[in-house]
């Protein structure tokens, strides 16, 4: 379990929490039963190094108990066995929030337990009690609502009682949680939510929600806006078999989100006992809070609840070193991966880019759309971008007018595939040779390229570069058109492109807020939706298959030609990096972390079929670490003066965006260091 000793390998040390739900088995009001079942669920989640082990509202006493729960005997018996569950959690790591009703000065509260290490932490109440349709809680049980800085007597000892409590791990900066119990978040105006302006990263509610037809979905729904609403990670655990069915069933749904996004969901209607684990981020819940001004005005319209809340605190006996991480992690955040929405989310993002250049259109009323066709992916996208737009407009394809531009080092195959896609979308297409201009201008300057010497510098490519934008622009004028930018998100992340003149500008934009990877993804969705004719997916496909490439310099004696991603890195990485950089503001350790585990394993079974680009490779950490240092140069130091003087563009990824008007405002001359040393630091070689 240590085989990797250095710190970089322990999640907890990147922020992680290891939480699960569990459904213990249970029989109606056999407590002694159920507290065994308890313990046994404790037991097996100390031995998958799980931190925080959340159960089902009323799982020490039973939910379903009618009448019963107003027993002394019942009453009795569950003090008793609260005393067993902690002496039972000596030496195990999970903290474990269990349900049980307690009395208190002649009151039953229907409560959530959280015990550690042997000790009794605290005991919270429910706040909102159901008393509609199958429902009667208010038959047996005070509300807690008003509970605060108050005490309650559990096996002889007073512990701190109310709805004003959070617990927070003093070892494990981030691991702070509150509670809410079942009809809690029901509520409009649900407890939760407090808890989270407080500081808690972290709302568990324990549940005994029956199941009917479509109730999973509303619990889906519940978790889902409570862990985005209040900015956190949101466990629900509901009861399962063995629970009365006198008059209503029960599913055992467990389910943990993170900011929205479905972390670990359970089998329901299981016979045995589950646990439903995953690790949840709370370095990402806290970067969210920080960057989100909204979430802190209402920490502030709340009368900042911090202070009235009383925060109870514990050392956490976490298991250290290297456990691995339970957690689904994206190697292509960029790219669509819901299964039951991948033509939805594609055909969101195509259409972000049609629309908002149909708006161009319309606002400067151009006789032609001029665009630059390579035959690689970029230029590829923008052209399908352009043809749709016209589709939509009413306007002949023919306003496109696309040229293709060969120079030194321009293939044989990308000048077809760029003939073919002109042809086959039926645009207005043209060659221009670039070559002698290029020559002419390289003599010019003196450049020894021009006296025949092979010195293909960056002066020589950007020669070539800057000759065809510059061709562009001025054929927008002669045919009163105006620019398509095709250079894409990752690019301009990384500096690749050639500055003022060159493809970093354009009259618009249309694929800054693209990054490859998506480029990759929307073009193969193109084809297998039928977007456009068989002979335009045809063309389509051959670009699919050409090596990423500038083409700007001859291939070598061997025929190998310039490769993009052997000089900058894979796309797939860069834009990994790029995606936790900007929309999470994550630290470059915490990045290389998430990417080793991303990227170590190839499993076939996690991503979409449609992109089989996810499946061809695994990177090893020295390899993440050498092109994450890459990118941190080169995005920190070396390129936001491009990026600041970006044309105009549509963001189209929630992933983020670089515009210096949009997501991204950075200084032009900052320095690397910070974010290289924690690289250097943090992540070993």
């Amino acid at each position: 379990m240590n085989a990797n000793p250095h710190p970089f390998f322990d999640m907890h040390t990147h922020g992680f929490v290891r939480i699960a739900t569990s459904t213990p088995k249970v029989r109606t009001a056999d407590v002694a039963f159920n507290a065994e079942a308890i313990i046994e669920q404790a037991r097996m989640a100390d031995e998958q190094h799980v931190d925080l082990l959340l159960y089902p509202e009323m799982c020490l006493s039973s939910y379903a108990l009618d009448d019963l729960v107003i027993q002394a005997a019942l009453l009795d018996s569950v003090e008793e066995h609260i005393d067993a569950i902690r002496q039972a959690s000596v030496g195990l790591t999970p903290v474990l929030v269990i349900g049980a009703p307690l009395r208190r000065n002649g009151r039953i509260y229907n409560c959530a337990l959280v015990i550690a290490q042997g000790e009794l932490l605290g005991v919270v109440p429910k706040s909102y009690l159901p008393n509609y349709r199958e429902f009667y809680e208010k038959r047996w049980f005070a509300r807690g609502n008003n509970c605060r800085d108050l005490w309650i007597p559990v096996g002889g000892e007073e512990v701190p009682f109310g709805v004003d409590l959070i617990f927070s791990a003093q070892n494990l900066p981030g691991f702070t949680f509150g509670i809410e119990i079942c009809e809690d978040f029901w509520s409009p105006t649900q407890p939760g939510t407090m808890a989270a302006l407080a500081g808690a990263t972290i709302l568990l509610n324990l549940s005994a929600s029956n199941i009917t037809i479509g109730k999973s979905d509303e619990r889906h729904l519940l978790c889902r806006a409570s862990s985005s609403r209040s900015v956190c990670a949101y466990a629900y655990s509901a009861s399962g078999f063995g629970e009365s069915t006198t008059d209503l069933s029960w599913d055992g749904q467990g389910m943990v989100y993170e900011l929205g996004d479905l972390m670990v969901e359970s089998v329901r209607f299981e016979l045995e006992p589950e646990l439903c684990v995953t690790d949840v981020d709370t370095r990402r819940v806290l970067n969210e809070r920080m960057r989100m001004g909204t979430f802190n005005d209402a920490v502030e319209d709340a009368g900042r609840p911090e202070d009235s809340y009383r925060t109870i605190g514990f050392d956490h006996a976490h298991v250290t070193g290297d456990i691995g991480l339970r957690r689904p992690i994206r190697r292509f955040p960029f790219v669509p991966n819901r299964q039951d929405k991948l033509d939805q989310d594609a055909y969101e993002a195509f259409n972000i880019q049609v629309d908002a250049l149909m708006r161009r259109m319309k606002a400067t009323s151009p006789e032609s759309l001029i665009i630059g066709i390579s035959g690689g992916l970029d230029s590829t996208h923008a052209l399908i971008v352009a043809a749709k737009a016209c589709d939509m407009l009413g306007l002949p394809r023919s306003t496109i007018r696309a040229y293709t531009m060969p120079g030194f080092a321009t293939s044989d195959d990308t000048k077809s595939n760029a003939w073919k896609l002109m042809e086959a979308f039926g645009t207005t297409a043209e060659e221009i040779d670039i070559k002698p201009a290029a020559r002419q201008m390289l003599a010019d300057m003196g450049h020894p390229f021009a006296d025949g010497e092979p010195q293909y510098d960056v002066t020589f490519e950007n020669v070539q570069a800057g000759l065809r934008t510059d061709y562009l622009f001025r054929l927008a004028g002669h045919h009163k058109g105006f620019v398509i930018g095709t250079g894409d998100l990752s690019e301009l992340a990384l500096g690749w492109c050639t500055y003022g003149v060159g493809d970093q500008m354009s009259h618009y934009a249309v694929n800054a807020g693209v990054p490859k990877t998506l480029i990759q993804y929307l073009i193969r969705w193109a084809t297998r939706t039928d977007q456009f004719d068989p002979g335009v997916d045809d063309a389509l496909e051959a670009v699919l298959g050409t090596e990423i490439s500038p083409e700007l310099v001859p291939a070598d004696e061997k025929g190998n030609i310039q490769s993009t991603e052997s000089i900058i890195g894979p796309y797939e990485l860069n834009d990994f990096f790029l995606h936790h950089t900007v929309r999470w503001g994550q630290s470059p350790s915490h990045i290389a972390f998430l990417c080793w585990h991303a990227w170590r394993v190839v499993d076939k079974g996690q991503w979409p079929h449609q992109f089989p680009e996810a499946l061809k490779n695994a990177y090893d950490l020295p390899t993440i670490r050498h092109w994450l240092e890459s990118f941190a140069k080169r995005f920190f130091q070396f390129s936001q003066y491009k990026r600041s003087a970006l044309p105009n563009g549509p963001k189209v990824s929630a992933g983020g965006a670089l515009s210096p008007r949009g997501d991204w405002r950075a200084p032009s001359d900052a320095m690397a260091d910070v974010w290289l040393a924690d690289l250097r630091d943090n992540v070993p070689e």
